[in-house]
């Protein structure tokens, strides 16, 4: 359960910080035909929050597998 929770993390952290940092986010949710989203998910205050929360999740796996050993 404990890796499945840090791989849920990681790869939620890699697709918020693409999303964030590269134009990853509308090239996709054009060729999705769903461009008429782009002006409420393509903002920093919708996708930092979610690289925040995907950041805490990936520590909290980690703190938990230390934990365990």
């Amino acid at each position: 359960m404990k890796s499945k929770l840090l791989a849920l993390g990681l790869s939620g952290t890699l697709l918020a910080a693409l999303c964030c940092f590269t134009p990853l986010l509308p090239i996709v949710l054009t060729a999705l035909g769903l461009t008429g989203l782009l002006g409420v998910l393509y903002t920093d205050a919708v996708l930092l929050p979610v690289l925040a929360s995907f950041l805490m999740l990936t520590g909290y796996a980690l703190w938990r597998l230390k934990k365990q050993k």
